[in-house]
């Protein structure tokens, strides 16, 4: 059976060919049109997709499409809306003010700089008419209930507003590439939870999807086994842990459901007991479920961050999302006895919530689907539809998108002028280059489907040297408070990193963190965040030769057996996509070399030998 998924159009609209349950193409708008989360129809990605499988559209049995109509969201969320209101008034939180101001009590005096700050402690600095708002409408219980409810009908309405819009323009896209059958649409959840489950290969897990919203839901959990999928409960929203962390987002400055990374890097700077208490005396728990007092309300966290450390603020958050996410996993698998899970939705993107979910006594295997967020959902949809029953092979690979011929690198390379060579022993000098301290982009085979780069739109470089978070994220127009991420030889990873064992797979998509071993301590600093951990991508070689060689051939050289990968692309850009884009990035970046397909690359402004250490560190 023929599925062409495509994921929801608000964000990171994707499209994904998937033949009897495998995934022949999958590659998300973003990539053609080199806007970050492109939404709206994905022309690009679908003609590319039809282009390269040579399927037209009369040849699909099926379009799925992972939300409902929006009459059919709008009347579950609407009822969940209702349910929200009950809970706000019989819920009864503590008193605030001397909450917070015992916390500002145990606030450190610091003085250690952290890259990226002005100062340690630096919290957000509003003007009085804002603050006096956020104090009153973030905490003074009748204005910050009112507040709440208004969030929420402010969602309601713009969320009915969006489905509309995204539901004509579904239709006019498919329309004009000559679609005109009815579209399958599915329940939200049901496609993260299909994709991490059948990407997974196991037989038998226990599913578990959390994200900000989707068909009523912000979370579930659901028994995968035998190819069937079964639900056993769902979060409604909006208990939502994905809108708790676009809330402090936003409320540090940063950009929701794009920016959240940042938050993790920052949380390891903070101390979590400051306000993780007050946090979580916000959120009731019960066995296997939760709610969120006043979810919908953006200024309890904006009153927070103009009154506590930024770091103080991320670490609290981070922590509530552990310890409520972990306690609603462990139930779960405690109360099914299965002790196998697997992850999708955009909450999971967390690497570090991963980790404390893998951590949990009674979980022996993880896996987290490669592309998590709502751009996986198509992907998710197309898999369910599809799926011919039973258990496959996990995915080896992430390398779903174009890739392109020898002919167009070259044309791409003679059209900037650029010289380049066809090395003999590629892999053999390139490491030679990395070892010596040159910065080497790497473009070869499929383009990688999802947010992380896993080798083929690559910058690499040596891990021993903490300094290159600074300079090199600078080069590339980047702000980060987390280290660049090791990719490391999968024969080496206990070498490298702690209980990694049952996650080692999962490991390979660079989706958990783990604590490193005193061996990566020493020998690969930039690539150990503050808190002593790494997200590592685990290598074989039969998944990416090229990609592997250079690595065993640098562990060769220096007895190290992981290097620094970062993704190709300029700040607030996608990943490159074709051979113009990656020397577009290559020559803005004033990268030391590039790698494209066969041909190495060096830049035009280096004024050094091959051999000789690059100084415009700056």
């Amino acid at each position: 059976m023929k599925v062409l998924g495509i994921s929801p159009l608000d964000k990171d609209a994707t499209v994904s060919v998937v033949v009897d349950g495998e995934v022949l193409f999958a590659a998300g708008e973003e990539r053609f049109s080199r806007v970050k989360q492109q939404d709206g129809f994905p022309r690009l990605a679908l003609q590319a997709a039809l282009e390269y499988t040579g399927l037209n559209m009369s040849d699909f049995d099926q379009v799925a499409y992972p939300f409902l109509t929006a009459d059919n969201e709008e009347k579950v969320f609407r009822k969940n809306l209702a349910d929200e209101k009950a809970f706000i008034k019989r819920f009864q939180p503590k008193d605030l003010g001397a909450q917070v101001k015992e916390a500002l009590t145990r606030v450190q005096d610091r003085n250690e700089p952290i890259h990226g700050l002005t100062h340690p402690n630096a919290m957000m600095e509003k003007g009085a008419l804002h603050s006096s708002y956020y104090s009153v409408a973030g905490t003074q219980r009748l204005a910050s209930n009112r507040a709440a409810l208004a969030g929420s009908r402010k969602w309601a309405e713009q969320a009915r507003a969006s489905f509309v819009h995204w539901e004509q323009e579904l239709a006019s896209g498919l329309e004009e590439f000559g679609w005109n059958e009815p579209v399958k649409r599915m329940d939200h959840h049901l496609t993260h939870a299909a994709n991490s489950f059948y990407a997974s290969g196991y037989d038998r897990a226990l599913c578990i999807t959390l994200d900000g919203y989707g068909t009523g839901l912000a979370g579930s959990v659901s028994i995968g086994q035998n190819g069937k999928i079964h639900r056993l409960h769902g979060i409604s929203y909006p208990n939502s842990l994905g809108t708790l962390y676009e809330h402090v987002t936003s409320s540090l400055g940063f950009k929701p459901s794009r920016h959240e990374g940042k938050i993790v890097g920052l949380a390891s700077y903070g101390d979590p007991t400051i306000l993780g208490g007050i946090l979580l005396s916000r959120i009731e728990q019960r066995p296997g479920d939760f709610s969120i007092y006043e979810a919908n309300n953006v200024y309890f966290s904006r009153y927070l961050a103009t009154r506590f450390p930024k770091i103080d603020v991320a670490a609290a958050y981070q922590y509530v999302l552990e310890v409520v996410a972990t306690d609603f996993v462990r139930h779960w698998v405690e109360q099914t006895g299965i002790d196998t899970v697997v992850l999708s939705g955009g909450v999971t993107a967390n690497v570090k919530l991963n980790q404390r979910i893998f951590e949990i006594d009674t979980v022996k295997h993880i896996f987290v689907y490669p592309n998590m967020g709502d751009g996986g959902c198509g992907t998710g949809a197309a898999l369910y539809q599809s799926w011919p029953g039973g258990a496959k092979s996990s995915i080896s690979n992430a390398y779903l998108g174009p890739d392109y011929s020898t002919a167009q690198m070259v044309a791409a390379l003679q059209d900037a002028g650029l010289a380049y060579r066809e090395p003999e022993h590629l892999a053999a000098e390139v490491a030679a280059l990395i070892h010596a301290g040159q910065v080497v982009a790497r473009f070869d085979g499929r383009m990688e489907y999802g947010p992380r780069a896993l080798g083929n739109r690559t910058i690499m470089y040596h891990a021993r040297e903490p300094e290159v978070n600074q300079w090199l994220n600078k080069r590339l127009g980047r702000t980060e408070f987390m280290p660049f991420a090791p990719v490391t030889l999968y024969e080496a990873r206990e070498k490298c990193y702690h209980n990694i064992r049952g996650a080692e797979h999962t490991a390979e998509f660079m989706t958990v963190t783990f604590d490193c071993t005193d061996f990566m301590r020493e020998h690969c600093p930039a690539a150990v965040h503050v808190d002593g951990t790494a997200r590592p991508q685990l290598i074989q070689r039969h998944v990416n030769p090229g990609y592997y060689d250079i690595l065993q051939e640098y562990e060769k050289l220096s007895g190290i057996p992981s290097l620094i990968n970062t993704s190709f692309n300029m700040h607030e850009e996608p990943i490159v996509n074709s051979p113009a884009d990656a020397v577009r990035a290559f020559l803005e970046g004033n990268l030391d070399y590039l790698i494209l397909g066969p041909y190495l690359v060096k830049h035009p402004a280096m004024e050094h030998s091959p051999n000789e250490q690059h100084k415009t560190h700056d």
